[in-house]
């Protein structure tokens, strides 16, 4: 019997073509190639190079992105079991986030963590709400799952923050034992500058600070919060009238608001952005808010579907990359952004950013990512295991 012919083999080298190419190192090129032989990576690079390198190499078109997997940055994993409703911001949050709050809890949060797990997700950032303490050991023994676990805190009242604070030290304290060396680490989030007073705001900061816990904040997500703090009043401040809160806003934030406060700048003001804490949507933003994120070096998250399917407006992309700052793409919650597919975003995000190179939406998702969640990014290179994982779509 002859030898089988070279294309037979099994070490025949196979050259998977794409549209865009992210190794993980330097920026993303297109199209892209990737060979590889007996399950190992030979070589990365423009396919006309590759197939001048290994002429025998048989080609495959993989997909559009070739890519190590893409990292959810931002999302609220307890909200999994909820149905998905796009409505405007004002009437989302009485008839979904509040009106399926009977579906939020653990089962909805293992639930998300075992769709992350099966869609092979690069890493996560996922909020747990104050209420969820008994989510927080279930997640962080997650072998299948990397990234960070934010234990949120939200409490209005200066006068109550020492005692508010001393209760979220305890919970993070007595589950910190729980982190293990590759698994989700626990992370701290005051939920937003206007649902956590001055004082505790300073507090959660400052400790998350010194014993070098990440942590992310809502910020900027609707026009109206930037209403809010430029007069103390308007629809956020309606609507949270309805619940025990502070008798007026500069309560809350410790000064009067101004024509000009962004609450961008008012955590600047009050030392938060020097912790440089991940800043979640930012969303409504000036100029100068975009300025001190980037002299804070604080990372940004934006959840494209989110963000369109609340009304809330559009990330301003160019404006960010342009000042340096890092961005990263998050899902948010099921109820708000449909899926727990990051990759769901991205292909968004290129309808959403026509004019943007979409190379940036691809390392975004990626290196972005990882860079949030300080997480050990795998790189498509020569040596290395070849993943099915991999090729996005």
């Amino acid at each position: 019997m002859s030898d089988p012919a070279p294309s037979d083999t099994p070490h025949t080298p196979e050259l998977l073509t794409c549209d865009i190419l992210y190794t993980g190192m330097g920026g993303a090129q297109s199209p892209g190639g990737v060979v590889v032989s007996g399950g190992v990576i030979a070589a990365t690079g423009h396919p006309d190079t590759l197939r001048g390198n290994f002429p025998h190499a048989r080609e495959r078109r993989a997909g559009s992105i070739i890519a190590p997997p893409p990292v959810n940055a931002h999302t609220h994993l307890d909200m999994s079991a909820y149905d998905f409703q796009a409505l405007p911001y004002f009437r989302w949050i009485p008839e979904v986030a509040m009106g399926q709050r009977e579906k939020r809890g653990l089962a909805g949060a293992l639930a998300g963590a075992d769709n992350l797990s099966a869609l092979g997700v690069g890493a996560v950032g996922d909020i747990v709400g104050s209420h969820g303490q008994n989510m927080l050991a279930p997640l962080l023994a997650r072998t299948d799952l990397s990234g960070v676990v934010y234990f949120e805190v939200l409490n209005p009242f200066p006068e109550q923050a020492d005692e508010v604070f001393a209760a979220a030290r305890q919970v993070i304290e007595s589950h910190r034992k729980l982190e293990r060396p590759g698994g989700p680490r626990l992370g701290l989030s005051p939920h937003t500058p206007f649902t956590v007073s001055h004082r505790l705001m300073r507090l959660l900061t400052d400790y998350a600070a010194g014993e070098g816990l990440p942590m992310q904040i809502h910020v900027a997500e609707h026009p109206a919060e930037v209403e809010l703090f430029r007069t103390g009043g308007g629809p956020i401040w309606d609507s949270m009238t309805r619940f025990p809160y502070p008798t007026t806003f500069a309560e809350v934030i410790g000064r009067a608001p101004e024509a000009d406060l962004t609450p961008v700048r008012y955590l600047d003001e009050l030392g938060v952005l020097a912790a440089r804490p991940t800043l979640v949507h930012m969303v409504n933003v000036m100029p100068d808010d975009i300025a001190r994120t980037a002299r804070a070096g604080c990372a940004v998250v934006t959840c494209p579907r989110s963000n369109t399917h609340l009304e809330c407006g559009v990330f301003p992309w160019s404006a960010f990359a342009a000042a340096g700052v890092e961005i990263a793409l998050g899902t948010d919650s099921v109820a708000s952004g449909g899926s727990l597919d990051v990759r769901d975003d991205v292909a968004f995000a290129r309808t959403l950013y026509p004019h943007l190179d979409p190379r940036l939406l691809v390392r975004a998702a990626v290196k972005g990512g990882h860079r949030v969640t300080g997480t050990a990014m795998p790189f498509i290179r020569r040596g290395e295991l070849w993943q099915d994982a991999f090729i996005w779509a």
